[in-house]
Order: structure tokens, then C-alpha cells, then sequence
């Protein structure tokens, strides 16, 4: 997939990060491919990890030593299956040795060998530098960056910008020049993306990718409503999706009537989704694994309040939420260590709030409106993940995303086309930029600040009391 296509803001991947698990898996699998590119792979002996920044911080939590030791073997997060993560991850820590790029076996000590760096690098929060060794030999060095959303950057060429084979007839890089073309081609925002993306694949290209990514969606959903088990990590949060949809259910049986009926129906199918992904299991990045319930949780309410959804319908809808990430990709960030969480939940919000409402009938201008409400209200949200986990707050986060989407959407219908904002979505989008840059560190995907800080002592308490149990004394008669 093209990084500059508008389709790549979706992909089929694994939990609980995209910039965190995704990103370091990408970047173990290409170093790979430049040590066969050089035909070193034969002559390494050895291989150091080192992970600076965010990477560092939360990377425990987000699997991101695991990650690179799956990327290191060969694997790639849309081709892996959960059990062979398991398999993989457990024959490095039994063996103390990797199968480099799943062709040479090398001596591999997880523990020593990744390192983790709590200092920043100059480009990015989210650093990595891999280094191979022939014997004493320094045989090759690269530098990565973990950009958001699964995308990931050279050092060598970070500030490269994305370019095609040849100049494209129809192209925006601006949420101005997309309305442009929406008024010069009569044609709404799905149906420019649809033109713009058939100058590199065929329509029939196109349909089968967003068809796949809908399934996997639903069936992300599906399996989040009936999973019971606990999520990992030491938080031991007990799901909560499976438990409001036996309610929900039994209600629609009993038919019992709530006002709130729908928003409960559109936070479980959020729950459902989030839980999976802290869970590591697979779900569909959109446009970051910690924000990825929003958009599949409101095309879910859609499907379920509105319309059953065909073909065209779920091609609509993710071309639209497609067009709006690819402008905030282009024009700012996609990474909570980057920008905070207004990057990843602020940006599915948008993504979701702009779809639901060309689906509900508004014209291009208002589809944009919409996005822009969304993100408005989500500007300044930080990134402090409870434990460097994705659970505490992103499960609940998700949640609102969704339910801000819905309500933003509704918004700019009922404002109309009478009633022009103040503010449009291009400049919501680089404020949300400066924004995130001006958030304080601590509060970007390190869990040095705001709820990781103040349940950290907490935290640490419970794993006391966990590790030295009160021994029990026997009392003599």
C-alpha cells in the first residue's frame, strides 16, 4: 500500500498501538530487507535494539519490544496470527535466539539486547536504532521513526516528502483544495477520493480492500461483544462490553424501552473494538490502533439505526473518513507521542463525524463542517496511558470519540447551510498541530503525567502487595 494513498490511513493489524507495535514491526522487517539488500544477513552474529523516546517509556505496555522481535523474524503485523506471536515471542525467551528474517538463527537475549533509551531523539518522539554486528564488526546501523498510524520514516530521508510515479490530474493536500474539486466535478467527498485512488488502482482494487477492512472490523466487534476474559497487563481491568450487550440484548427481547438506547448501542460496539485492541488481537488501525474503535463503533450505529449497509455504502463511508485522515496525516499528525491523544482519538472522531454525515445526506462543505466540530472538541486532549497500557483512559475514550462523532455530525446538518463557522477544518487541523507540540511531554504517550502519575503509586502498591503476601501465622493453642 502507498503511503500517500488515502486507503493506507486503514490497515489490518495487531494491538494495542499502531505507532508502538505496528510501526516497530514495519521498521524490524525492513531492517531486514537492507541487510538482504546488502547481502549481510549470512555474516550477522548478533543485533541490538534501541528504543529512545515514547517508544521507551510506554514501550513495555504497548508490546513494542515484542513487536520488533516479530519484525526482526520477517513478520509483518497484517500477515501474523496471535498464536504466532505466541510461538515466536516464546521460543526467543526459552532459546535465547532469533531466526533472523526467519532464515538465520542468531544468538538473541531479549532482555540485554533491546534496550531501552528514556532520552528523545532530535526528529521524533518515537525513535529506534537497530544496529547488526559481524562478530565485533559494526555491519549495519539504521535509525527509524514511528510516525503514527503505522507509518514509519528513515532518518536518512525523514523530511522526504511523498511523492508518486507521475503528477496526478486529481489530488488535494488541503481540505480547500478537496472542496474545490468536490465543486468543480459536481461530486461529493467519497466519490473525489474514489477518483483520486483509481489513478493507482482499479475500482475493483479499491472495493475488495475497504470490503476486507469492514470485515474485519465487524468481526472485531463481534468478538469483543462475546469475549469475557480479563485484559492483560497488571491493570487486570474485567471487560466491559461483553456484560452491556447482554443488556442491551435482553432489552430489544424484553422490549423495554430506553431513551438512550442508541448511544448505548454506539459505546458498546466502541467497547467491543477497544477492548479487542488492548487485548493485542486484530483489529483495523483507523487511524491509530489506540483510537481504532471510533470509526467501525459509528459505521456499526449506522448500519444498525440508520441504514443496512451494502457494498457502495461501506466504500462511502471509509473513502470519506479515508479523505479526512489523509489531510491530517498530510498537514499534522497521526502520533499521540507527537501530538497527544487529539491526534488519534481527536482524528477518528473527525474521520467518523464527516462519513456518518455524507451518509446522512450532507453536501461537501458540510461533510467538513462536521470534521471540524469534531476536532474542535477534542483539541488539547492528552496522551497518559495508565501503566504505559492501552486501557486506562483509551477504552473510554474511544467511546466519546465515537459519541462526539455522531453528535458533531448531527450539528452541522442541523446548522445548515445558512450559518457558515468561523473556523474551517483546515485551520482546526493545523491548530490541532501547534497544539500538540505546545503539550508538555510528560503529556504525550510517556505515562510521566496526568492519570499514569497520579495512579502510578497505586499501581505500585498493588504489585507490592501482590509480590510480599502477609504470610499466615499459626496460632497455638
Amino acid at each position: 500500500m502507498q503511503a500517500n494513498s488515502v486507503l493506507s490511513i486503514f490497515k489490518i493489524g495487531i494491538g494495542p498501538s499502531s505507532s508502538h507495535t505496528l510501526g516497530p514491526m514495519v521498521i524490524g522487517k525492513l531492517f531486514c530487507e537492507s541487510l538482504n539488500q546488502q547481502n549481510l544477513i549470512d555474516k550477522i552474529t548478533n543485533i541490538r535494539v534501541d528504543l529512545y523516546g515514547s517508544l521507551s517509556l510506554t514501550g513495555k505496555g504497548h508490546l513494542t519490544d515484542v513487536a520488533v522481535i516479530l519484525g526482526l523474524s520477517g513478520k509483518l503485523p497484517e500477515t501474523t496470527s496471535t498464536q504466532g506471536i505466541k510461538d515466536i515471542i516464546e521460543s526467543v525467551s526459552v532459546n535465547k535466539s532469533l531466526l533472523l528474517d526467519g532464515v538465520k538463527s542468531i544468538p538473541f537475549n531479549q532482555d540485554q539486547d533491546i534496550v531501552f533509551n528514556p532520552n528523545f531523539l532530535d526528529l521524533h518522539e518515537n525513535g529506534i536504532t537497530i544496529s547488526a554486528y559481524a562478530g565485533e564488526n559494526l555491519a549495519l546501523q539504521k535509525t527509524y521513526f514511528s510516525t503514527g498510524g503505522g507509518f514509519v520514516k528513515e532518518e536518512s530521508n525523514f523530511y522526504e516528502k511523498e511523492s508518486t510515479a507521475k503528477a496526478l490530474e486529481i489530488d488535494f493536500k488541503s481540505a480547500q483544495e478537496l472542496l474545490d474539486l468536490c465543486n468543480k466535478y459536481n461530486k461529493s467527498i467519497s466519490e473525489i477520493a474514489l477518483m483520486r485512488e483509481m489513478q493507482f488502482f482499479s475500482k475493483k482494487a479499491i472495493y475488495d480492500y475497504y470490503k476486507e477492512i469492514w470485515e474485519v472490523m465487524d468481526c472485531c466487534i463481534d468478538n469483543g461483544l462475546n469475549a469475557t476474559e480479563l485484559l492483560p497487563g497488571d491493570l487486570h481491568m474485567q471487560r466491559r462490553a461483553n456484560n452491556l450487550y447482554k443488556k442491551l440484548t435482553n432489552q430489544e427481547n424484553d422490549s423495554v424501552k430506553d431513551d438512550f438506547n442508541s448511544i448505548n448501542w454506539l459505546s458498546v460496539f466502541a467497547l467491543a473494538v477497544a477492548e479487542e485492541n488492548a487485548s493485542g488481537h486484530r483489529v483495523v488501525t483507523a487511524p491509530t490502533n489506540g483510537a481504532c474503535a471510533v470509526v467501525p463503533a459509528v459505521m456499526a450505529y449506522y448500519n444498525k439505526f440508520y441504514k443496512l449497509m451494502n457494498d457502495d455504502d461501506v466504500v462511502k463511508f471509509l473513502l470519506t473518513a479515508s479523505a479526512i485522515g489523509y489531510l491530517y496525516k498530510t498537514n499534522a499528525s497521526l502520533s499521540g507521542a507527537e501530538a497527544g491523544c487529539q491526534a488519534e482519538i481527536g482524528v477518528a472522531s473527525s474521520m467518523a463525524a464527516a462519513a456518518v454525515a455524507e451518509m446522512l445526506g450532507a453536501n461537501p462543505k458540510t461533510t467538513c463542517d462536521a470534521a471540524e466540530i469534531a476536532m474542535e472538541h477534542h483539541l488539547g486532549l492528552t496522551c497518559d496511558p495508565v501503566g504505559g497500557l492501552v486501557q486506562i483512559p483509551c477504552i473510554e475514550r474511544n467511546t466519546f470519540g465515537a459519541v462526539k462523532a455522531v453528535m458533531s455530525a448531527k450539528m452541522a446538518i442541523d446548522r445548515g447551510v445558512e450559518t457558515s463557522p468561523m473556523v474551517s477544518l483546515d485551520e482546526v487541523i493545523t491548530t490541532m498541530f501547534h497544539t500538540g507540540k505546545d503539550i508538555d511531554h510528560k503529556y504525550r504517550e510517556t505515562s510521566q503525567g496526568g492519570l499514569a502519575k497520579v495512579l502510578k503509586l497505586k499501581l505500585l502498591k498493588n504489585r507490592l502487595l501482590k509480590k510480599f503476601k502477609p504470610k499466615q501465622i499459626n496460632q497455638c493453642s
